[in-house]
């Protein structure tokens, strides 16, 4: 057992009460061992091993970049900003914990498993492997999910496990995740320590960037967990800005805590910390307006496509139109007038900016494959047309609050012309949807609403050639419009037209079709993204500190995302609030913490780990930017779902560092809690008034 909550044994009973007392008479010998819960800690010579053939706790060294370019750039630049931070561990705490429901079939061969799982395509085929069952024996049902952020991506022991048993006992099993269970078994995220440095001419531009990064894995390699810290998140870390040498080195370590996965972002929001801690570092070093510092370093939308130095290609962007106008709109002129009211109210007053980029709709399977990946990132869509003019669309996505059922239903009610009322979608069940992927990495508009335009497009493509043969026209001649009355196939020029109701019965009964032309009106597609879609955005956030208490509260943030062709604005908006609120929590409350001694985990339940609450967020005003759709999916779409996740913590630490910097106060760690910023305040003042020559004594603390 390398972690605290790994899992030893399963005890069935009739009623959970009955299996908590059996559970009770479980007795295993432990012989306690020596643990190691630091990433940087499990790498020094002589600590615990968390294998015996992983020597010193590595898992993966991972490097990336041209390190004799960058070191010659650092050799000639007149400046160099140093940062070392940590992006701390965190949780992802679904309002709806984990739960497994398997039922076995008559013959005991087959087994539906109910899962609350993001992934039900990879479920199936994992548990298949795992019992030895070929995939068509096994169906995997996810119905709406209360919430997923990721770590609900990954296959866990409980399904195997569950679904093992029930073929076993013949009995259908259902186990039910407490919060308590959730918080020592769940995957948890981030969890990094970075070293960064950055190089600067005399102007004030980037010349280029060094990064180390050391990365906790936890006590296992989780289903992705080794790529986001080093593909995924080395990847990002050009940003919005044109520098010209990067060179990246990170290194993955074993230690005896819960494994680490996705979580909303996935290396992303780590990417934009670093970045975004370096250029506020620099200005203020150099004496550069903070918001000059970035404008004139950021990458020109006449430089699109633009080829990163450490890799990722960006198709397109304007990086310098989403800044200005997230400048703009936040009223960044009259900041300071509301600093100084601030201050003569004894508060202090920060504004805090981020840009980001974000390699949304994962992944082109080629990208997966070349990575170890053992699955196709692809995804699937179907559409079937009955002869009432109803639609079905099944899709291999999955939906655990973005609405899918609305935006896929407007997509179709846009190509195909039919109300969105007539429009079913369906989506998590592998009995129904043979193919999938899943919904992760910000994907299911750019890949999943792809697939589902490439349907359309084939329905289409056949009710074209019926209603030819009806109308007695060429094919070639036969257009197809969305009209107020709906679909409709025209001879063009003339009146003659089949709506696609008409062609719908048709093509069911079948009566009248041209040769070689198969009853109904069902069509698939699938889609492979060709590269990422590229996401950026611009936050700005201004914060204010009750020195006396600790508490810091947000008075705005505005933010400006470019995610492609939006579809549906109420939808994109709820998705970028909800992942704003995750990456404020992280930066003002949130954080695992273990024993360092005993590996135990400080933080399993909500006495321990805070979460943020309504009354400490904000009015949000966010703005979109269509003005650079993507290039390469036939939708124009780039992902939404992690923007609000991968700039609040930066913006929120921006803010912070700025109000405290009167104060001498140059850093301070996530989470920015009440007591430390109190501690750090108490501390700054004590040392300002020691150098004026009056020692004070430490406030002592009750």
């Amino acid at each position: 057992m390398r972690h605290v909550g790994e899992a030893v044994a399963l005890v069935i009973a009739e009623t959970r009460e009955t299996a908590r007392d059996a559970a009770e008479l479980v007795q295993v010998e432990y012989e306690p061992l020596p643990a190691v819960v630091s990433a940087r800690d499990a790498l020094a010579p002589g600590a615990p091993l968390v294998h015996a053939d992983a020597a010193g706790n590595i898992c993966l060294r991972f490097a990336r970049g041209d390190e004799a370019s960058v070191r010659q750039a650092f050799e000639r630049a007149a400046h160099v900003t140093r940062v070392d931070l940590v992006n701390q561990r965190i949780s992802g705490c679904a309002i709806e914990p984990r739960a497994v429901i398997a039922e076995p079939g008559p013959d005991r061969d087959s087994l539906t498993l109910h899962a609350t799982t993001q992934v039900p395509h990879h479920v199936r085929r994992l548990v298949a492997e795992q019992l030895g069952l070929p995939e068509g024996k096994i169906r995997v049902i996810a119905p709406d999910v209360g919430g997923g952020f990721g770590y609900k991506g990954k296959h866990y022991p409980e399904e195997a496990a569950l679904a093992c048993a029930a073929r076993r006992l013949g009995r259908a099993l259902k186990w039910v995740a407490s919060r308590s269970e959730s918080f020592i078994s769940d995957l948890q995220a981030r969890d990094h320590s970075t070293r960064a440095e950055l190089a600067l001419d005399g102007e004030g531009n980037f010349l280029a960037l060094r990064v180390e990064t050391v990365a906790n894995l936890g006590a296992y390699v989780s289903t992705v967990g080794a790529a986001i810290p080093s593909a995924i998140y080395s990847g990002l870390l050009a940003g919005v800005y044109r520098t010209p040498a990067i060179a990246v080195d990170i290194t993955l370590a074993f230690t005896n805590t819960i494994p680490t996965d996705a979580y909303r972002g996935a290396g992303r929001p780590e990417a934009c910390f670093v970045l975004e801690r370096l250029a506020e570092r620099a200005a203020r070093e150099t004496g550069i307006d903070r918001l000059d510092i970035r404008r004139r370093n950021l990458v020109p939308a006449e430089a699109m496509p633009y080829a990163t130095p450490i890799g990722p290609v960006y198709d397109c962007g304007d990086f310098p139109r989403v800044f200005a106008r997230a400048v703009a709109l936040s009223g960044c002129t009259g900041f300071e007038a509301r600093r100084a009211q601030s201050a003569r109210l004894g508060r202090l007053r920060g504004l805090g900016i981020a840009c980001f980029v974000e390699s949304s709709g994962v992944a082109p399977s080629k990208l997966a494959g070349a990575l170890g990946a053992r699955a196709g990132f692809f995804e699937s869509a179907a559409i079937r047309i009955d002869a009432s003019g109803s639609v079905t669309a099944l899709l291999g996505t999955h939906c655990h609050g973005q609405g899918h059922a609305t935006t896929y239903a407007q997509i179709l009610a846009s190509k195909l012309g039919v109300p969105s009322s007539r429009v079913e979608i369906v989506e998590g069940d592998t009995g129904r949807v043979p193919y999938g992927t899943g919904t992760f990495g910000s994907r299911s508009m750019a890949v999943g609403g792809s697939a589902l335009v490439r349907a359309a497009g084939k329905i289409i493509g056949k009710g074209r050639r019926i209603a030819a043969h009806l109308l007695e026209a060429s094919e070639t001649d036969i257009e197809f419009a969305v009209t107020g009355d709906g679909g409709q196939f025209t001879v063009a020029g003339t009146d003659r037209r089949l709506s696609l109701e008409e062609i719908a019965v048709a093509a069911n009964s079948a009566h009248n079709l041209p040769a070689e032309c198969e009853p109904g009106l069902d069509e698939s597609a699938f889609y492979d993204p060709k590269a990422f879609a590229f996401s950026n955005g611009a936050h700005v956030c201004e914060i204010e500190i009750d020195p006396e208490t600790g508490v810091a509260a947000l008075f705005g943030y505005w933010v400006v995302d470019d995610v492609g062709i939006v579809i549906n604005p109420m939808i994109v908006e709820g998705q970028v609030h909800g992942g704003l609120a995750q990456g404020i929590g992280q930066a003002l409350l949130e954080a695992c913490a273990y024993d360092a001694e005993t590996g135990q985990l400080f933080s399993a339940s909500f006495m321990d780990y805070a979460l943020p609450r309504a009354d400490m967020l904000p009015g949000f005003v966010t703005r979109t930017d269509e003005s650079q759709p993507c290039t390469h999916n036939p939708l124009g779409a780039k992902g939404c779902g992690e923007s609000g996740a991968i700039g609040a913590p930066a913006a929120v630490m921006s803010a912070i560092l700025d109000a405290l910097a009167p104060l001498g106060i140059e850093d301070i760690a996530m989470p920015a809690t009440p007591e430390h910023l109190w501690r750090a305040i108490r501390d700054a003042r004590s040392k300002r008034q020691c150098e004026k020559g009056s020692a004070v004594a430490p406030i002592p603390l009750t």
